[in-house]
């Protein structure tokens, strides 16, 4: 039996669970203040914070490290690669520490699974990193040569939901079906996953706005706030991803804390969210046209999509093209602890990751 440890950092909490081959046996999220993440610039800076934070949550729930077998965490932004599993090595680390700029929280979860490597000495992956890249080659042209479209989102998530509706709803092979799957978090990405491939896609850059993320804005526009002279582009990156969406408008990210804004009537912050739902809702629309409206499920996923509102929102804009099943809540935990049995098992062979500078 695999005894298998999973790290998934979140901008305001780390997941932890450990799985007994595909039967969760322990979980927690360890939630993290605003005022404890101000103290970091920068998301590796996290690494001793979140390491200690994880050690001492197995140690209060009695956790035996010995037992270990192996550790798997969400990925982070490697280049753009293949699904599947990928080896944590010095390589992946000192390629974590060389990205200053447009960094992700799941940056830091390698590092974490690194040091906790060292303690238990066990093998240690990432699997369905958020730069899972499969997109077709016409998905990535754009309208300036020297800017390729690339996939970075929630692929991790997505592709779990994609086989969970496929086995559990569709009953036929993911091969057999196509859908499009909304993740709705502090940050959002949507995929068209055709016969198993996500041949096409948005991140929070280039669609609807998210709780924390600015989304799909004029070129002009933004071009001329970066050449302002009032930020650096470190102020800018931070502006767009993470101090964005949500949270820009209306001082918070938490979708719960903005519906209790609109309980209590205020109409700015209903327009703001309704907007929220309206920018996804364009997304999901028009990665349809990809596959000429031949779609067979759309998903809404994620921790937002507990929203009834926003999922309401979402539906009436959408559901003419596919019906759309809400599977609220994040999978990952149980998609990396398969991800990993099945590299122990010998059914999936681990890629190795090189840093090329």
């Amino acid at each position: 039996m695999e005894k298998i440890l999973v790290i998934n950092p979140g901008s305001t909490s780390t997941k932890i669970a450990v799985f007994e081959d595909d039967k969760q046996v322990f979980a927690k999220s360890i939630v993290h203040s605003d005022e404890e993440l101000k103290k970091f610039d920068w998301v590796m800076e996290q690494l001793d914070y979140r390491t200690n934070s994880v050690l001492n949550a197995l140690k209060e729930s009695g956790i035996e490290l010995s037992e270990i077998t192996c550790i798997m965490s969400r990925g982070g932004m490697i280049p753009p690669c293949k699904s599947g599993a990928y080896v944590i090595n010095d390589d992946m680390i000192r390629y974590m520490y060389d990205q200053k700029i447009n960094t992700h929280i799941s940056n830091i979860g390698c590092a974490v699974a690194h040091e906790l490597q060292k303690v238990i000495n066990v093998p240690a992956y990432i699997y369905d990193p958020v730069t899972v890249d499969e997109l077709e080659p016409i998905a990535r042209i754009t309208g300036l040569p020297e800017i390729e479209k690339v996939s970075r989102g929630h692929a991790l998530n997505t592709h779990a939901m994609a086989h969970k509706c496929a086995k559990e709803i569709m009953h036929k092979p993911i091969e057999e079906c196509t859908f499009i799957v909304q993740h709705l978090g502090g940050g959002c990405s949507v995929w068209l996953i055709d016969k198993g491939y996500s041949i096409d896609m948005y991140s929070d850059d280039d669609a609807g706005f998210a709780p924390e993320r600015c989304g799909k804005l004029q070129a002009m526009s933004l071009i001329k706030l970066c050449y302002s002279g009032k930020y650096t582009l470190k102020d800018m990156s931070g502006k767009v991803r993470g101090n964005a969406g949500l949270r820009a408008h209306l001082g918070t990210s938490d979708a719960r804390e903005v519906e209790k804004m609109i309980s209590e009537g205020d109409e700015h912050a209903k327009l703001i969210y309704e907007a929220f739902a309206y920018g996804i809702a364009k997304g999901i629309g028009d990665l349809a046209t990809v596959v000429k409206g031949k779609v067979d499920r759309i998903i809404l996923t994620g921790g937002v999509a507990h929203s009834k509102m926003i999922t309401d929102w979402v539906k009436e804009r959408v559901e003419w093209i596919a019906p759309v099943e809400i599977m609220a809540g994040e999978y990952e935990m149980e998609a990396l602890a398969q991800g990993g049995l099945r590299v122990m098992k010998g059914e999936e062979k681990a890629h190795d990751f090189v840093y090329k500078k």
